[in-house]
C-alpha cells in the first residue's frame, strides 16, 4: 500500500523510472499536449470535465511522491489576445502549495514561448493534462534527488 497521496498507476510506475533532472508538466484544459511534448513523454489525462482536476490538485500529489528541485510556470503575455495584467490566481494556490513542500520551493517564471521549448526536451517524462480552467495554470516540475 501506497503512503504517499499519489495512487494513479500510470503515474507512479512513470515517476518511479524517473531520474534527477526528469520534467513533468502538469497542463492546464488548455494546454496542447498533444502537440508540445518531449520526444520521451507519456500522456496521461485527467481532464474530466472543465475543472475537473484542476493543477494544484495534482501538484499536490506529485510533491507527495517524488523530490521536486524547480517548479515553473509560463508566464503570462501583455500582447497577445490572452494578455493578462497581474498573475494568475492560480499562482496564489501554487505559491501556498510550494511553502507547505519540504524544503519549500519558489515559483519560477518561464516566458509564454520560452516555456513551450523548454517542454519540447528529451527530459520531458510525463505530460499530465488537467481539466483546469484558469488561465496560465502550466507548470513544469523538475525532478530532484532523495536525501533520506
Amino acid at each position: 500500500m501506497l503512503k504517499h497521496t499519489l495512487i494513479h498507476p500510470t503515474i507512479t510506475a512513470i515517476l518511479g523510472k524517473a531520474g534527477h533532472h526528469a520534467t513533468i508538466l502538469i497542463a492546464d484544459g488548455n494546454y496542447p499536449a498533444s502537440t508540445k511534448h518531449g520526444p520521451n513523454a507519456e500522456l496521461v489525462c485527467l481532464n474530466l470535465m472543465p475543472g475537473v482536476v484542476t493543477c494544484a490538485q495534482v501538484l499536490e500529489a506529485i510533491l507527495s511522491a517524488v523530490p521536486i528541485d524547480a517548479v515553473h510556470t509560463m508566464m503570462y503575455t501583455k500582447d497577445d489576445p490572452y494578455a493578462l495584467n497581474a498573475d494568475p490566481p492560480a499562482w496564489d494556490e501554487y505559491r501556498a502549495i510550494l511553502k507547505r513542500a519540504n524544503p519549500p520551493l519558489e515559483l519560477q517564471k518561464i516566458p509564454k514561448w520560452d516555456f513551450y521549448k523548454a517542454v519540447e526536451t528529451p527530459d520531458h517524462i510525463l505530460t499530465v493534462q488537467t481539466g483546469d480552467r484558469q488561465p496560465f495554470a502550466n507548470l513544469l516540475l523538475s525532478i530532484g534527488v532523495r536525501r533520506d
